[in-house]
């Protein structure tokens, strides 16, 4: 399955799921996906190895969902954007992290 066919399907459930019952603002969407990724902290920090990969998992769900609700063709931004890293310098210039 092509990624954009993934974002597709993770939206239509999330609307048939009722997460789109009231429209979200771009910084609400954001606040969600950084709770997943908190949640994928917060089982690294205590030790439950066997859960970060469903929170990694919780995570591209929610920019999937995301990006289908604001028309973002996801696939297509992350090609693009592969193909612009692979030009980058080693270390994006030097970046400490």
């Amino acid at each position: 399955m092509e990624i954009r066919e993934m974002a597709k399907k993770i939206h239509r459930c999330a609307i048939d799921k009722g997460w789109w019952e009231k429209d979200r603002n771009i910084p609400t969407i954001l606040c969600l996906i950084h709770s997943e990724v908190s949640e994928a902290l917060e089982a690294y920090r205590e030790g439950q190895d066997d859960h970060i990969g469903e929170e990694f998992a919780d995570i591209v769900i929610r920019v999937f969902d995301a990006t289908e609700h604001l028309g973002i063709d996801i696939e297509k931004e992350i090609i693009d954007k592969y193909y612009i890293n692979m030009e980058r310098e080693h270390r994006h210039g030097g970046k400490r992290c």
